[in-house]
């Protein structure tokens, strides 16, 4: 019996329903593409970024439709990215710097906004990408990537 043997690049997409349970399922997906590549050592990384992408899209996309699309950029890089149908790009994604901690953060935790300095902190890079315009597509891609450590 022979196994098959994928190369990067491969893709992996995902559309996710307007669910609060979607994030659960996007990371439990992730974890197992990841496996199933041997990228095992990527998962703890790319799920947290991920999961702060997801959720982030089910909590501002409203009812629209959001993903998550998984790339292997080499045989040990992966780009994770989330795409939802509203517009806005928060920074870090529309200036390409890291988020600067907010004193109150220092003092006691926020309940929402420390996902982004997350993604600052673990992903080796990011971006976005504008999808189209209203009322035809309108919305956004955010991605990031991270890879193994050498």
């Amino acid at each position: 019996m022979t196994s098959a043997t994928v190369a990067a690049p491969w893709t992996y997409a995902l559309q996710l329903p307007n669910d609060p349970r979607a994030p659960g399922v996007a990371r439990r997906t992730l974890r197992a593409v990841l496996g199933s590549h041997g990228m095992r050592e990527l998962a703890d990384t790319a799920e947290l970024l991920a999961s702060e992408l997801v959720t982030n899209a089910y909590r501002h996309a409203g009812l629209g439709p959001y993903g998550l699309r998984l790339r292997a950029v080499t045989a040990d890089r992966v780009r994770v990215a989330v795409w939802d149908s509203h517009p806005y790009i928060p920074p870090p994604f529309c200036n390409r710097r890291p988020v600067p901690v907010p004193a109150s953060d220092r003092a006691a935790p926020a309940d929402s906004g420390r996902g982004l300095l997350l993604i600052t902190h673990y992903a080796d890079g990011w971006g976005a990408h504008t999808l189209g315009t209203a009322p035809f597509g309108a919305g956004k891609l955010l991605w990031v990537e991270c890879g193994a450590v050498r």
